[in-house]
C-alpha cells in the first residue's frame, strides 16, 4: 500500500435491501472509494461534495473508506473528480471507475 487508490465504484441502481442494510436514502446511486494512506478519505469526502450533488454517506479515516449517494450522474462526476484531482495533483495510483 502506498498513494494508491484501489477501489473506485459506482452502484447505479442498489436494490431496496442494500439501502436498508447501509441506512443510506434511496437517492438513485451509491459511490464508493477505498484509498491508502487512509486519511485521505477526508480529502475525497471534501472533493466529492464540491464536485457534484452528493450525500456524504460513509467516511472512515482509519480504513480509508468512502461511501456517498447521489442520482447517477453527480455520483459519476464526483468519483470522476477524485480520480483526476487524486491522480493529477497528488500523484496517486489510481483505478479505472468500475459500474453495476
Amino acid at each position: 500500500p502506498g498513494k494508491q487508490i484501489t477501489l473506485a465504484h459506482v452502484i447505479a441502481s442498489p436494490i431496496s435491501a442494500v439501502y436498508e442494510s447501509l441506512g443510506v436514502s434511496e437517492q438513485g446511486a451509491i459511490g464508493i472509494l477505498a484509498l491508502t494512506p487512509y486519511e485521505t478519505a477526508i480529502i475525497a469526502a471534501d472533493i466529492a461534495g464540491k464536485s457534484a450533488d452528493v450525500e456524504i454517506s460513509f467516511v472512515d479515516r482509519f480504513t480509508g473508506s468512502l461511501m456517498f449517494s447521489g442520482d447517477v450522474q453527480s455520483v459519476e462526476t464526483a468519483l470522476q473528480n477524485i480520480l483526476d484531482y487524486f491522480e493529477n495533483t497528488l500523484s496517486f495510483s489510481i483505478v479505472e471507475m468500475t459500474r453495476s
